[in-house]
């Protein structure tokens, strides 16, 4: 209760639940237990179940004979009583168990080989959608990691993935008649009933509960259908998303209802990801904000007037937050200091909650009204001896790439930290791919942003870029990489290896490269594809093989193994080994179940058989 900050206690078991949703009108709680739907009358406690939901495939009766066979059974029958005894007993059985299921629930059975995945129930409690899951033939092989340091004394597998290309789950969508237990396909890929997708979400139901709204994502990453599927049956369109690259983008979940049945999401059909609104079968599209910025999150108020936006419109540098009437237009903005906002309303909608950050000071909540007045301070998380710290907001500045676009990068310089240059640099290689990290709030790697004032400190200009296929720069940048990891990202490196040599007078040679995962994986393709442009490298937990890694991630820039052996060839640093010719440093962890040990292995395996020195590999047997 919110009012009287009391608590009640609905269930306590044992089972799973999620889930839970009130019913229109207060006084009903639609929950999940264990793979079924439920409903809790508030007011008597009283739970009833609403589906029977059972793998399949669905029992059948004996198939009648014919022929031969027949007649064999006719003759068992009147030669042997004991035959007809149980044969009369089964009809009994039979007629029983019919009856049994007229007055109670009808089980749902499931297609042979699939697992419900989701479950949700109309409000009107007469249907159900299900999402359902299911590997393709030829059973995908798993990946494990040996963990050495264990209890046991003996080595133990961890389980893990598997690789990109390699049999991934299909997901289908179902209508569920409540009353008959009937199951009715969904076919939320247009076009095609036959197409299964590669990923399915159930995102609500509308404010009526008339219908529900479905997403969908087809196998090559190149579709995502936005569905609406209604309460009395069928699916219609709401918008269809195409990229020739792969579909994503920021603000991936921002999709919902409108109290008018209207459907809103975000989409990058502008190139920047934006909102927009349209009817339930995709007519009457509007655009609810536009313009060559982003939308990084969007959700609707409590009393569904506004939208509450976080958007990078000021500046892809800073992150500010938005209250926008739900027919699109003006903004208003909430807060105003420069940097980092992350911000809740308090569900009254009078006050605001905020994790405020700037580039120096790590993130702190703050608490105002929200119709303005100075923000109140409520936690310092950070110890005095790190305020002592002499932390810099690193400047921002703009390299001009060989293809004529302006990358933005961070800079530490030595003098910044009351130290002399000693004549070389560090570039930083943020990880992740797509991940925002040239803005003037708190570092999305602090560790890092410390240790670059460690080098600072030492003499060490320190360059730290928002490459091509970074965050916060629209749909453009992010697919620069298509197909070619280790290209255009790769070049926005050099261009910034030869602007330091232009524009601090550092000699190639003594320019080096460090980052962890994606950063290790951009380091080894510096050293081992542009040698001439640095001098050394640190290459952290770094993919050396594209073909190893896991599917979701790798599938849609670089499509699958398999069908495109360009890109994975081209895309990866162990085809390139024979190029090493700098000091090379890998550390790796040897439990990482994302980026596997296996890769850092491989590869310097082809360096002892290509006789390669002046490398190193630093391992972690815990990490």
């Amino acid at each position: 209760d919110m009012r009287r900050g009391t608590t009640r206690r609905l269930t306590e078991t044992v089972a799973t639940e999620s889930d839970p949703r009130f019913s229109t009108d207060g006084a009903q709680i639609l929950f999940a237990r264990d793979g079924n739907a439920f409903i809790l009358d508030v007011g008597s406690g009283l739970v009833r179940q609403l589906t029977d939901i059972r793998s399949g495939p669905a029992p059948r009766d004996s198939v009648r004979a014919v022929g031969q066979r027949a007649a064999l059974e006719r003759q068992q029958r009147e030669l042997l009583e004991v035959i007809r005894d149980r044969q009369r007993a089964d009809s009994v059985q039979r007629a029983e168990r019919a009856a049994a299921a007229l007055r109670g629930l009808q089980p749902t059975y499931l297609p042979a080989g699939e697992r419900l995945a989701q479950l949700s129930v109309s409000p009107s409690l007469r249907v159900a959608v299900l999402l359902t899951a299911s590997t393709p033939p030829g059973q995908p092989r798993q990946t494990i990691v040996p963990n050495y340091v264990t209890s046991s004394g003996f080595t133990e597998d961890i389980g893990s993935r598997t690789k990109v290309g390699d049999g991934n789950a299909r997901f289908r969508a179902y209508r569920l008649d409540l009353g008959s237990g009937k199951l009715t396909a969904l076919h939320v890929i247009a076009g095609d009933s036959t197409r299964v997708a590669a990923q399915v979400r159930f995102m609500g139901w509308s404010d009526d509960g008339s219908a529900g709204l479905l997403t969908a994502g087809t196998p090559d990453f190149k579709w995502r259908y936005l569905s609406s599927v209604g309460d009395a049956g069928g699916v219609q369109i709401v918008d269809a998303l195409r990229d020739t690259a792969w579909v994503g983008g920021p603000c991936g979940g921002c999709m919902g209802w409108l109290p008018d049945g209207r459907a809103w999401f975000a989409s990058e059909a502008s190139g920047y990801a934006q909102l927009y609104a349209a009817n339930r079968d995709g007519s009457g599209r509007t655009a609810l904000t536009e313009g060559a910025w982003e939308v990084t999150s969007a959700e609707l108020s409590p009393d569904r007037k506004w939208f509450w936006l976080h958007t990078s419109e000021e500046s892809p540098f800073v992150t500010h937050f938005y209250r926008m009437a739900i027919t699109g237009g003006a903004r208003e903005k909430l807060t105003s200091a420069h940097g980092g906002h992350r911000v809740v309303v308090s569900p009254d909608g009078r006050r605001v909650a905020d994790v405020y950050s700037q580039a120096n000071v790590p993130p702190e909540l703050f608490l105002s009204d929200l119709k303005g007045g100075a923000p109140v301070q409520l936690t310092t998380s950070t110890s005095e001896a790190f305020r002592a710290g002499s932390w810099i907001k690193p400047s921002i500045v703009k390299i001009r790439a060989s293809d004529g676009v302006d990358v933005p990068a961070r800079i530490y310089k030595p003098q910044e930290m009351g130290a002399q240059p000693n004549g070389a640099a560090v570039i930083f290689v943020h990880g992740a791919g797509y991940l925002h990290n040239v803005h003037d709030y708190w570092s999305s790697y602090a560790r890092e942003y410390m240790f670059n004032h460690l080098l600072a400190s030492k003499g060490y200009v320190v360059l730290d870029i928002d490459y091509r296929a970074s965050a916060g720069y629209g749909r453009d940048w992010r697919t620069a990489i298509y197909r070619w990891m280790g290209g255009r990202d790769l070049a926005d490196h050099v261009d910034g290896s030869r602007w330091l040599q232009k524009e601090y007078g550092i000699n190639p040679e003594r320019i080096g490269l460090y980052g962890g995962s994606y950063g290790g994986f951009m380091t080894l393709m510096a050293l081992l594809n542009a040698p001439k442009e640095f001098g050394a490298g640190a290459a952290l937990r770094s993919v050396t093989d594209w073909s190893h890694c896991n599917h979701g991630y790798t599938g849609g820039i670089l499509n699958l193994p398999q069908d495109d052996s360009l890109a994975y060839r081209r895309s990866s640093p162990i085809y390139f080994a024979e190029n090493l010719e700098d000091p090379l440093l890998m550390a790796h962890g040897m439990v990482d179940t994302n980026v596997h040990f296996q890769d850092i292995v491989r590869l310097s395996q082809r360096f002892i058989e290509l006789g390669k020195t002046g490398w190193e590999l630093a391992v972690y047997p815990v990490e």
